[in-house]
């Protein structure tokens, strides 16, 4: 099987222990650059250009470890070989999605997943209002395409709150409001989903005075047991955004699990070293069982002929 990983660094973690799982059961896997490639359209079949040649043909299929800075260009390129017949870990729409918060959330809650209060607007005149459609503070206040906890602020007080709004509002800085779950105690969950199952999960808390939980903010993390509503949470929300191989982030609230972001590049390091569990070798073996069902329709097709 020949294995292109759209990744910028063959040195990145989650992108080293693909291609070594990929090289350990026998596959070809090439690293590209995406940032790096073109896409050449017009006469002729598409092309995509990396180091002056068109490598459009060459994968059987695609891992796509698409940044936040890049994720436009990153799926375009996705979307040529998903155009062209090859498989992808990550669909070119779901990238998009899942880098959008709000969009994300519009169709989470359009389809009756729990997710914490959230307000968005653009109008820097009714931060007053925006506020109290949360219950008062305090507020999380979020970029929209925030990532690895960049961009998330908790305003404790109205006043703090409207200061952060007001300056994010005259840098025309997308953002978000959700409410502020207490109980939750600085603590999230990340669940690993490839192709229909969760393969690994575990519990993030962050350091002491805190509230963000995530790993490369300095949080720690242990591998925790599901409940049934959260594994399908997990699934539900992969299956919706288009993403075979995706992170769920949930919190444990009073009224039960809620999502908070759907990662459609989520990293390995943190989760294999502490649930112990091979992620990287989970990804291959679906890739493995993907172009092997492929295989098997083109056969009996040709069967039939």
């Amino acid at each position: 099987m020949k294995i292109h990983i759209l990744s910028v660094g063959e040195n990145i973690y989650s992108t080293q222990r693909l291609v070594d799982e990929a090289e350990n059961r026998g596959h070809h896997v090439r690293v590209i650059n995406h940032t790096k490639c073109s896409v050449k359209l017009g006469k002729g079949r598409p092309q995509i250009i990396f180091e002056g040649r068109n490598i459009i043909n060459d994968p059987d299929v695609i891992i796509p470890r698409i940044g936040a800075s890049v994720s436009r260009h990153g799926a375009a390129i996705v979307k040529e070989f998903e155009m062209n017949g090859v498989f992808s870990t990550a669909r070119s729409l779901g990238i998009l999605r899942a880098q959008n918060k709000v969009r994300t959330l519009q169709i989470m809650n359009r389809k009756n997943i729990p997710i914490p209060q959230t307000v968005f607007s653009i109008n820097p005149r009714n931060i007053d209002e925006q506020i109290e459609l949360l219950g008062g503070p305090p507020v999380i206040i979020k970029l929209q395409e925030g990532t690895q906890g960049l961009g998330v602020i908790l305003a404790e007080s109205k006043k703090s709150a409207k200061s952060i709004m007001d300056t994010f509002y005259n840098m025309n800085t997308s953002i978000m409001l959700q409410e502020f779950v207490e109980e939750s105690n600085g603590e999230d969950i990340r669940a690993i989903v490839v192709g229909r199952k969760v393969v690994a999960a575990m519990k993030r808390k962050g350091e002491k005075g805190e509230f963000r939980s995530n790993i490369h903010r300095g949080g720690t993390g242990e591998s925790v047991q599901l409940s049934e509503k959260e594994k399908k949470i997990a699934l539900r929300a992969t299956q919706y955004l288009s993403l075979p191989v995706a992170g769920v982030d949930m919190i444990r609230s009073q009224r039960g699990p809620l999502l908070i972001e759907v990662n459609a590049s989520p990293g390995f390091q943190g989760i294999e070293a502490f649930t112990k569990v091979n992620v990287a070798a989970h990804v291959i073996k679906l890739l493995e069982t993907n172009v092997r069902q492929k295989f098997q329709k083109r056969t009996r097709r040709n069967s039939r002929k």
